[in-house]
């Protein structure tokens, strides 16, 4: 076998970086479709993990911060470090910790009990029997409604599991931990051995790419809302709610384990991948002029001390690289333009993600949904819609060989017409769900004086309709009349009998439902909450309508927003400029959203649910016209000071742009 010619040998070599460069665009859309899968997954199970453990919204909100958690205690040293090591590995090593994460937080799910659900009566009485239970009993106690000693509570909650939400807690920690390496790292090796030019059209394929696994991530979420909790281990036939309940807790457990070994699989690539690659056309001609015309006007942005740092690549020890890194950041910083992005991305994300975290929640409670049909919309329209902006405000930029001005420009004009969208929405909205003695008087007396308010009081579930009956107070089990209002309790309605078992027991004799508006001809009702009014239903469509509409505007700033963030800093600093980002925007606009916006919902809540040991659990019944107003109006607010910020940076590129040319001319 004859040696290579030196001809030979170049092919061989462009061989294989063009095949390790294509390798490495697959692997890094791969994982972004990985992760994006585990992280949608994650917001569409809140409900579910909220539900399992009778946590409020707030203690929800800091377990779905802990993600950013783990981001905030590695991220810093991750993208400065990271960008002088071998950064596929890193990566891959970041999968891996990712998946024992996704697997840690199914974990809690085979040490529990089953899972059980409150309910006001007994559902297990013989099929054979006529008159199965007695919801009104007269001589009941309201003892139920004591709570129980501290010593009882702790044994009671020691066997239940009720503190294993902290293994949730830290799954996704260390989720946050093993995705950092991923968005600085990836990011900067792409730009590294990309085209100037190519660079736009690769991040948006990936970010499309990556699209693709929220879509799937809230479709998998959806369908396992729908499958009971202990699936396999229990009867179902013996469950008396189904999934449109407030009570119902689907199989949150078994996603976890899905996108954990997707994620898994994932890393494998990344392993074969070499530590660099060199740059795209550099073996073709090194002295062609063409592609000084994207890094001129790059270097018109960029301080005049970026042509002091272009050395030659050389071996740097650690105490070296620690040396470098505050004159480092103090470099970065000094970039007006770099620092006005951070605070764009900082309000943007603050709004999105109070917003995106409770938007099941949201569409379940003002809209009438079930949490299953609000995920699976999620996933089927806003999604798609998402990645055609990102695609879109690629292409744009490449088209029409948009610059820095222009990229600036073009995420400017989507967040304007995207709060205009905004705008509209706040306006749409249902109204409450008549449930009796809560959003509605239990009696028609008071009806046309209480019409429109709430209560936050539990005395007004009591009426002298069932004040006979001693009702706990408590409960959440609630049933829908034939008159269309619903009671948080068969006893509630002073329901006298009921027949049948299961999911098709019926209550008779209602004397409550007989003083509700005009006297009803059936004074029964059955198991579950009564739906919403047609009316709603049309309201929804619309809003809807609104929501995929703005989601597509606004994804379309995304790329060039990221085309400006990349051409504003010194190559060098890079990898460092994307990892700060990361860390300040996750830190304050990632972990404090759910918290606060989850505190806020929890002030909205009509009626709490009771844990199994006593305690309230979680809320079963919101006011939607205070929760709609405290999302809506907030993340109003945080959309009108994106585009305040947006319109000064806007403007700061013009002046520096317009400062440079009357610095060439003289």
């Amino acid at each position: 076998i004859r040696p290579l010619n030196a001809e030979e040998q170049f092919q061989l070599t462009e061989c294989r970086v063009f095949l390790c460069s294509q390798l490495f665009l697959a692997s890094m859309a791969l994982v972004f479709f990985a992760k994006a899968f585990g992280g949608a997954y994650m917001k569409s199970s809140i409900t579910q993990i909220e539900r399992r453990f009778d946590i409020p919204s707030s203690l929800i909100g800091v377990i779905d911060g802990s993600f950013e958690m783990g981001n905030l205690l590695v991220i810093a040293f991750v993208s400065y470090f990271g960008a002088k090591l071998h950064r596929p590995r890193l990566i891959a090593i970041g999968c891996v910790i990712m998946a024992t994460g996704s697997y840690l937080i199914a974990l809690p799910h085979f040490l529990q009990g089953p899972y059980k659900y409150e309910t006001s009566v007994s559902h297990s009485i013989s099929v054979n029997s006529s008159e199965s239970a007695l919801p009104c009993h007269s001589n009941h106690s309201l003892s139920e409604d004591e709570t129980p000693d501290v010593e009882t509570r702790t044994a009671c909650e020691k066997a239940a599991g009720s503190s294993l939400w902290i293994y949730v807690f830290l799954g996704n920690m260390l989720r946050g931990i093993g995705e950092t390496p991923i968005m600085p790292l990836g990011v900067s090796y792409l730009d590294d051995f990309s085209r100037e030019e190519n660079t736009p059209f690769y991040l948006a394929c990936i970010h499309t790419v990556g699209i693709l696994g929220p879509m799937f991530g809230f479709m998998l979420g959806s369908y396992l809302a729908k499958i009971y909790v202990d699936i396999g281990s229990v009867d179902l036939d013996g469950v008396t709610i189904n999934y449109k309940d407030s009570r119902w807790v689907g199989a949150w457990w078994l996603g976890f384990i899905v996108t954990g070994t997707i994620i898994m699989l994932s890393s494998i690539p990344f392993w074969f991948l070499p530590k660099s690659l060199p740059k795209q056309g550099e073996e073709e001609s090194q002295s062609k002029s063409t592609e000084l015309a994207t890094v001129a006007e790059q270097g018109n942005f960029l301080p005049e001390e970026n042509q002091d740092h272009e050395e030659k690549e050389k071996p740097v020890t650690f105490q070296e690289l620690a040396k470098d890194f505050v004159p480092s950041l103090r470099r970065l910083f000094k970039n007006t333009i770099f620092t006005l992005m951070i605070l764009t991305y900082l309000v943007s994300v603050n709004g999105f993600i109070g917003m995106i975290t409770f938007k099941p929640k949201f569409l379940e409670q003002v809209y009438g949904q079930s949490a299953s049909k609000a995920i699976f919309l999620i996933g089927i329209l806003n999604l798609p819609a998402v990645a055609l902006g990102i695609i879109t405000g690629g292409f744009v930029l490449k088209r029409f060989k948009l610059g820095v001005i222009g990229a600036a420009r073009v995420a400017f004009a989507a967040s304007v017409g995207s709060l205009c969208l905004l705008s509209i929405q706040v306006f749409i909205s249902c109204d409450n769900a008549e449930v009796a003695g809560l959003t509605l008087p239990m009696t028609q007396s008071l009806y046309f004086f209480m019409d429109t308010q709430v209560s936050y009081n539990q005395q007004t579930l009591l009426s002298q309709c069932n004040m006979g009956c001693s009702c706990s107070m408590k409960h959440w089990d609630p049933v829908c009349a034939y008159n269309g209002m619903t009671y948080a309790s068969p006893c509630l309605a002073g329901c006298q009998t009921s027949t049948g078992t299961g999911r098709e027991m019926v209550f008779h004799n209602c004397t409550c439902v007989g003083e509700m508006k005009s006297p009803a001809m059936n004074m029964s009702a059955v198991l579950g909450q009564c739906p919403r009014k047609t009316d709603c239903d049309r309201i929804f469509k619309i809003y809807m309508a609104l929501s995929v509409t703005g989601s597509f505007i606004s994804a379309c700033g995304g790329t060039p927003g990221y085309i400006v963030m990349l051409r504003s800093i010194q190559p060098d600093l890079k990898a460092l400029a994307l990892g700060m980002q990361t860390l300040i925007v996750r830190t304050l606009g990632g972990i404090p959203p759910p918290i606060y916006f989850g505190a806020l919902i929890d002030r909205t809540c009509l009626k709490w649910g009771t844990k199994q040991c006593g305690g309230r659990g979680a809320c079963r019944l919101y006011d939607a016209n205070i929760q709609y107003n405290t999302i809506q109006y907030k993340y109003h607010f945080f959309m009108t000071l994106l585009c305040a910020i947006k319109i000064r940076y806007n403007t700061d590129y013009v002046c520096k742009f317009k400062g440079v040319i009357w610095k060439n001319l003289s």
